[in-house]
C-alpha cells in the first residue's frame, strides 16, 4: 500500500511538472507568436500603403495622429490616423485610400489641353477639414465648426465656403488663386508654354499671367537635412499654397535643375526662397553662377531665405533672422517674400594655392559669401564637422548643434592650439603688408554677422570704425586673440583687434598646418597662399521686418553715408 501511494504521488508531480513547463513555454511562445505575427501584418499593411502611395497621383503621406480634429474625406468618419495628401490636403482612413484615388483629383500642375490656349480655371473643391478660424467666403461666418465631415475649401485660392452657401455657379465661377496669385504659376500657364514649345515659338509676352505686370512667380528650394529637420514640414505646406510644380526637395533634385523652371516664367521677375542654412543657400548661388555661364543671365532670380541651419549668419543680415522653428506661418513668409526689396550681395572668389616647388596639384578655389577665417573658429568648425560625420543622427538639433560649438571652444580656452599665429603666416591688404600683433586667429569677413550672430567688425560699438556693408566691394579683416576673445566679443564685452578693409587679401601660411574655413566648410592646411579677390554680384532679397536694434542702428548710419555721399557727387 505505501508502495502504490508513493508510485501515485511521484506520477502526479511529474504531471505537475510537465504541466508546469508547459504552461512556461505557452507563457513565453505565445506572447513572442503574437508579436511576430502582428509585425509580419504591420510591415505587409505598410507594403501595400507604399504600393498605393507610389501609383497614386496624389503626394500622400502617412501619420499615426494627425494635429487637427479630421474626418475621412470617403467614409466621414472621424479618424486619429491615416494618409494625407501633401499637395490638395485631402484626408482619408486607410482603408479607403484605394476609393480616395478613384473619387478625387489631385492638384494638377498643368492643365489638360484640349486644343485651345486657356487663361483661367474653375474652382477646385475639397469637402470638410478646413483650416481652423477659416471664413466662408460668401456670408462671412467661421467655417468648419461642426464635429463632422462639412464645408468646402478650393485647393488653389484656399477660400472656403459653408455646405448651405455652396452653390453650382460656384462650382463653374473663374479661380482667382486667392491672396498668392502674383506668386503662383498656374496649370493653364504651364499647358499653353508646353504647347508653344511643341510649336517652336518662344514668345511668351502675351500669354496669361506671364503679361500682367505684377506677376512674381516664386520657386521654393527646401533642404530637408538642414539644421532642425523642418524642411519636409515646410515642403507640404508651400505644395498647398502653391502650384506643387514650384516647390523642390534639394535631396532628391540639385538647384541647376530646378532653376531652369525660371527660363519658362517673366525675366527678372522671378524670387527664390531657399529653406535650408548658408550651406543650402551657397549652393544655390553656385547653380545660379552656371546660368550666367549658359548665357541665360535674364532669367536670374532674386534669392530670399528661411534659415533652418545652424548659424544663419547670411540670414540674419539680410533681415531674414537667426532661424525658423515653425512660429511664423508659412503665409506670413510668403507675405514677406512678396514685400521684400531686391538688394546686391559680394561674392568672393578664395584661391589656396600650396607652396613647393613639386607642387603639380591645382590650387583648391571656393567661392565666399560670408567669411574665410584661419585660427580658433575654423578649428572648432572641423571638430565640429568631424564628429558630426561619425554620428549624423546626433546632430538633428540646433540647440545640440550649438552645445557641441561651446563645448570645442571651451576645449580650446584651455588647450590653445592656434597661438602665435602671427609668427606663422603674414598678410597682405591691397598688396601692403601688415604688422600683426600677437593673434591666435584672422577672420576676412564679407558679412556684418559672423559666428551665429555676432557683428563682429562693431564689436561693443564703442569705438569710430569704417562701415561693413555687403555690396561695397570691401572686405573687413579682423584678428582675434583666442577663443575666449570670440566669447567675449559675441556677448559686446570686447572688441576685436580691426585689421582694416580691402578689395584683395593675401594670406600666406609659411609653416605647420592650421585649419582654416570657408562659409563654415573646415579644413586642416600645411603651408600655403590664400588669395581673396571678388568674383560676382548675387541678387538677394533683403526683408526689413527682422531688424534688431544692432541692424537699425547700422542701416541708419548706412542711410546717413549715402546722403553724405550723394551731397558730395
Amino acid at each position: 500500500m505505501e508502495g502504490t501511494e508513493s508510485n501515485g504521488g511521484t506520477a502526479s508531480s511529474v504531471v505537475a511538472d510537465w504541466s508546469l513547463v508547459f504552461w512556461t513555454l505557452c507563457a513565453v511562445i505565445l506572447p513572442v507568436l503574437i508579436t511576430l505575427w502582428c509585425s509580419f501584418q504591420r510591415s505587409r499593411r505598410q507594403v501595400l500603403i507604399r504600393d498605393i502611395f507610389r501609383k497614386s497621383k496624389h503626394d500622400w503621406h502617412y501619420t499615426d495622429l494627425f494635429g487637427q480634429p479630421s474626418y475621412c474625406c470617403v467614409c466621414a468618419q472621424h479618424i486619429l490616423q491615416g494618409a494625407f495628401c501633401n499637395c490638395c490636403g485631402l484626408r482619408v482612413s486607410e482603408g479607403c485610400l484605394k476609393k480616395a484615388d478613384q473619387l478625387f483629383l489631385c492638384k494638377e500642375i498643368m492643365m489638360r489641353s484640349n486644343g485651345g490656349a486657356h487663361s483661367s480655371m474653375p474652382h477646385h473643391w475639397i469637402r470638410g477639414n478646413v483650416p481652423l478660424c477659416s471664413c466662408c467666403m460668401i456670408c462671412k461666418q467661421q467655417c468648419g465648426t461642426q464635429p463632422k465631415l462639412c464645408d468646402y475649401r478650393c485647393v488653389w485660392c484656399q477660400y472656403t465656403v459653408h455646405d448651405e452657401c455652396m452653390m453650382d455657379c460656384l462650382k463653374t465661377e473663374e479661380c482667382t488663386f486667392g491672396e498668392f496669385r502674383d506668386l503662383i504659376i498656374p496649370p493653364y500657364y504651364l499647358s499653353t508654354i508646353n504647347q508653344m514649345r511643341k510649336d517652336k515659338r518662344t514668345n511668351y509676352e502675351k500669354v496669361v499671367p506671364y503679361c500682367r505686370k505684377h506677376w512674381m512667380p516664386v520657386i521654393i528650394l527646401a533642404n530637408t537635412r538642414s539644421g532642425n529637420n523642418m524642411g519636409e514640414t515646410l515642403l507640404g505646406e508651400f505644395k498647398i499654397l502653391l502650384n506643387p510644380v514650384q516647390v523642390f526637395d534639394l535631396s532628391k533634385i540639385a538647384p541647376a535643375k530646378a532653376l531652369q523652371l525660371c527660363t519658362l516664367l517673366p525675366c527678372n521677375a522671378v524670387r527664390v526662397l531657399v529653406c535650408g542654412g548658408d550651406g543650402t543657400v551657397g549652393w544655390v548661388l553656385d547653380a545660379i553662377d552656371e546660368m550666367k555661364i549658359k548665357e541665360q543671365e535674364r532669367y536670374i532670380p532674386q534669392v530670399a531665405i528661411l534659415p533652418l541651419g545652424t548659424g544663419n549668419d547670411l540670414s540674419n543680415t539680410l533681415g531674414w533672422g537667426a532661424g525658423y522653428a515653425g512660429e511664423v506661418p508659412v503665409e506670413q513668409i510668403l507675405r514677406n517674400v512678396m514685400e521684400a526689396d531686391g538688394i546686391k550681395l559680394d561674392r568672393w572668389k578664395v584661391q589656396v594655392t600650396n607652396k613647393g616647388y613639386y607642387n603639380l596639384r591645382k590650387p583648391k578655389v571656393f567661392t565666399m559669401n560670408n567669411y574665410f577665417s584661419i585660427g580658433p573658429d575654423a578649428l572648432m568648425a572641423l571638430n565640429f564637422h568631424a564628429h558630426r560625420e561619425k554620428t549624423p543622427s546626433l546632430f538633428s538639433s540646433r540647440i545640440i548643434n550649438k552645445a557641441v560649438y561651446f563645448f570645442y571652444g571651451t576645449k580650446d580656452c584651455l588647450v590653445q592650439e592656434c597661438k602665435d599665429l602671427n609668427k606663422k603666416v603674414e598678410l597682405e591688404l591691397d598688396g601692403e603688408r601688415i604688422e600683426l600683433p600677437n593673434l591666435e586667429g584672422i577672420i576676412v569677413l564679407n558679412i556684418g554677422y559672423w559666428g551665429g550672430g555676432c557683428r563682429l567688425w562693431e564689436g561693443m560699438g564703442d569705438e569710430p570704425y569704417p562701415l561693413a556693408r555687403h555690396d561695397d566691394g570691401l572686405l573687413e579683416v579682423v584678428g582675434v586673440h583666442g577663443s575666449f576673445h570670440c566669447a567675449q566679443i559675441q556677448v559686446k564685452l570686447a572688441n576685436p583687434v580691426r585689421l582694416g578693409q580691402a578689395h584683395t587679401v593675401r594670406l600666406i601660411l609659411k609653416s605647420s598646418k592650421m585649419p582654416m574655413q570657408v562659409d563654415g566648410e573646415p579644413w586642416a592646411q600645411g603651408p600655403c597662399t590664400v588669395t581673396i579677390t571678388h568674383k560676382t554680384h548675387a541678387l538677394m532679397l533683403y526683408h526689413s521686418g527682422e531688424q534688431t536694434d544692432d541692424d537699425a542702428s547700422s542701416m541708419s548710419e548706412q542711410d546717413q553715408v549715402r546722403e553724405q555721399t550723394d551731397e558730395d557727387v
